[in-house]
């Protein structure tokens, strides 16, 4: 097996809040390689979008990365430290929730896309403008040449959001990080920027982690998904295993919780409780107050990822299968 492009090990982020330090992210570990998407799926809250913030060096004080490593393109690069600035931008990109934060309105499209590119490239201004005309071309965007001097308020949601994929990609990164890429667009929209995505992971041999709350765009997109709650991953595996045979309890829930248009229902399926805040995390496995197969030591120690068939689970269920 090739090494992966990204590796995460034992990531930890926490927060210090009145004197007490609350533990937001827990020894969150996975690898990703280049042409790869791998999804990150959970509720509001699970540290879906803290773990991306994490690994672009984006946690600002009260919070902190306590521990962990991480290697990307085999060198191994400080989280605590700055070794993101000099990654961030150039070699991972980033795309977030809403385009209309992330563009800024005073300025034109091309004078964004122009100063990213120049920023990160050795390119003249005429040269950075040519690019930036081909970066919106190659998103999808038509008539490139003449949109460059467009405000981002001209432009559709939609379009938006391809002109921030195409800053993301202006100083050819090897792996973008997309937090809820399509969440404010509607659903023929998604699509097509999922399509996209996934076009130029194929093209360009990019990774792209796509954090997510919605299991149908992992299912469009993924190769593979973590599945993550409290802070920790529970479940991680192929796309396809995930969802048609999920390992953990929640991952189950998930997964029940889905409309089908296969089968009649009168009530959709829920998880019962919430999520517990992070001044109240259980001990043992923190889903076990909502799991409706929890038993012996669920409630006092926490498992780690155990293989489960094609996945691996945070769940005491596979050991005693095991021992079975």
């Amino acid at each position: 097996m090739s090494q992966p492009l990204l590796a995460v090990e034992g990531l930890r982020v926490e927060f210090r809040v009145d004197g007490s330090i609350l533990t937001a992210l827990d020894n969150v570990s996975f690898t990703i390689g280049a042409g790869e998407i791998l999804g990150v799926v959970g509720e509001s809250g699970a540290g879906k979008s803290l773990t991306g913030a994490a690994l672009l060096g984006l946690i600002d004080p009260p919070g902190r990365v306590s521990a962990g490593r991480m290697q990307f393109d085999g060198q191994m690069v400080d989280l605590r430290g700055d070794g993101m600035i000099a990654l961030r931008g150039r070699h991972i990109g980033a795309i977030f929730q809403d385009p209309l934060t992330a563009l800024d309105p005073l300025f034109t499209v091309g004078q964004q896309l122009v100063e990213t590119l120049r920023m990160h490239l050795p390119l003249s201004a005429r040269q950075a403008r040519l690019r930036a005309a081909e970066l919106l071309q190659e998103t999808g965007i038509a008539d490139a040449e003449a949109r460059l001097d467009q405000y981002p308020h001209q432009f559709s949601g939609g379009m938006r959001q391809r002109v921030v994929i195409a800053l993301a990609l202006a100083a050819q990164p090897q792996l973008i990080i997309a937090d809820e890429p399509t969440t404010a667009l509607d659903v023929s929209v998604q699509s097509q920027v999922i399509l996209l995505l996934k076009r130029l992971c194929g093209e360009r041999g990019l990774a792209v982690i796509l954090i997510t709350h919605d299991m149908g765009v992992i299912a469009q997109a993924c190769d593979r998904v973590a599945v993550m709650y409290s802070g920790r991953v529970v479940e991680i595996g192929p796309v396809r295993s995930v969802v048609q045979a999920p390992a953990h309890p929640y991952t189950r829930g998930l997964m029940a919780a889905i409309p089908s248009t296969k089968v009649r229902r009168k009530r959709l399926q829920q998880i019962d409780g919430t999520m517990p805040r992070l001044d109240a995390i259980p001990p043992g496995c923190a889903f076990h107050p909502r799991c409706p197969d929890a038993f012996g030591p669920c409630d006092v120690e926490r498992p780690d990822l155990l293989e489960a068939g094609q996945t691996r689970a945070a769940c005491w269920l596979h050991r005693r299968e095991k021992s079975a």
